[in-house]
């Protein structure tokens, strides 16, 4: 739904589709092949509503992903380039068009590590003792199962990781008990509750699971 941008066009006609869009970022391309992004930030600096694309110092010339790639793929992409939008490209490395990253949190939301009943769990650990074979088996003990996980680095202890699990329980009193009994630090849990608006709280779910 997101057009490119040719390197004839000018900073008007971007700024214009930008606002169209909604975006802060839109995909320059030439002849079938990803130049970059242009951003409203470097028009806006520029100053010069007449210049054409192609004057302009483009970003993220690596913001893309293949059309076989995974949402998780889409995340780190982006993250990396510190946009909100990735070109995607086909085999022949053509320009294919583009996803956000609104399209991938969506998608995301309707997974059904998301959208199965249950709680999250979060962890905070050494690395060296991370063993989530090790985590899984102590959680099925209590009669539960990890429905998915997510292992990143901790930004506030240096060192260490936080483990975010979706579990498919309530109630995850026993189960804290049981990892704390060996030694597991427990730093946060979020229990997933039924309320009338359902879609607020599946999307506040979402964003603790993602640490946002």
């Amino acid at each position: 739904m997101i057009p490119p941008l040719k390197v004839t066009d000018d900073a008007h006609k971007a700024v214009v589709w930008i606002e169209e869009f909604r975006c802060n970022h839109l995909p320059v391309v030439e002849n079938g092949k990803l130049l970059g992004f242009i951003s409203e930030e470097a028009i806006l600096e520029s100053n010069e509503i007449d210049k054409r694309l192609g004057d302009f110092r483009l970003e993220g010339e690596d913001c893309f992903v293949s059309l076989d790639s995974h949402f998780y793929d889409i995340l780190k992409v982006a993250g990396d380039n510190k946009l909100g939008i990735v070109a995607v490209l086909d085999e022949d490395n053509h320009y294919a068009g583009v996803i956000t990253v609104q399209d991938v949190m969506t998608s995301f939301a309707q997974s059904a590590a998301v959208q199965m009943p249950g709680s999250i769990l979060v962890l905070s650990m050494d690395l060296i003792d991370y063993s989530l074979a090790e985590i899984c088996r102590y959680i099925e003990e209590n009669n539960a199962k990890v429905l998915s996980s997510t292992l990143v680095e901790d930004p506030m202890d240096k060192g260490k990781i936080k483990l975010t699990l979706k579990i498919n329980q309530d109630d995850l009193s026993r189960i804290v008990a049981t990892l704390e009994r060996f030694g597991y630090r427990v730093i946060a849990r979020y229990r997933e509750t039924k309320r009338e608006d359902e879609g607020k709280e599946r999307i506040d779910l979402l964003m603790r699971y993602l640490n946002i």
